[in-house]
């Protein structure tokens, strides 16, 4: 029990504050041998509550031993600056992008609202050989009593042509 009781105040009597993040986290560092090797084992003090998620990335990789050097003040000052730069480059481009689809709402709009036709059926049909069954009005198309079977009692119910939209995609590349 003394020996747990010696490594323990050892720990905590030997250790190295390492550097303080904005948060205001304190982290520390404190060589040891075990088995004959030297380690270095890192930790974080949280301020007030332990709140994994307010320790920054760099941080993050110093404790788990990813960076051999824990990050400085001005490295950490040129970080957040960089990242402020970040988040200020994308509000602009998420204003540009709802100007330019504004824009293209505004014309969407106006394309929209003409009569967009659907294919030329009359050529079409035209194409299509009839043989000699049925009658055939002025247009040279098939009268709606040729289409109809003789079995049947209920007249054939034509289809609507649905109307046509056009559709906007916008495909981007993202680059890594």
């Amino acid at each position: 029990m003394s020996k747990l009781f010696g490594k323990i105040a050892g720990f905590f009597s030997n250790r190295t504050l390492v550097g303080v993040d904005k948060a205001g986290n304190r982290y520390f560092f404190v060589k040891e041998e075990i088995d004959g090797i030297m380690k270095e084992k890192r930790w974080v003090v949280f301020k007030g509550e332990d709140d994994p998620t307010s320790i920054p990335v760099e941080w993050i990789c110093w404790l788990n031993g990813q960076r051999k050097k824990a990050p400085t003040p001005e490295e950490m000052m040129e970080l957040e600056a960089r990242r402020e730069r970040v988040r200020q480059n994308v509000a602009l481009l998420k204003k540009e992008e709802m100007e330019r689809n504004s824009k293209e709402g505004k014309l969407r709009k106006i394309i929209s609202t003409g009569q967009v036709m659907g294919p030329d059926l009359k050529s079409f049909i035209r194409q299509v050989p009839t043989g000699s069954e049925g009658a055939q009005d002025v247009e040279g198309l098939p009268t709606r009593d040729t289409l109809r079977n003789s079995n049947e009692k209920e007249p054939v119910q034509e289809k609507p042509i649905p109307e046509l939209h056009r559709i906007h995609v916008d495909i981007r590349y993202k680059g890594l």
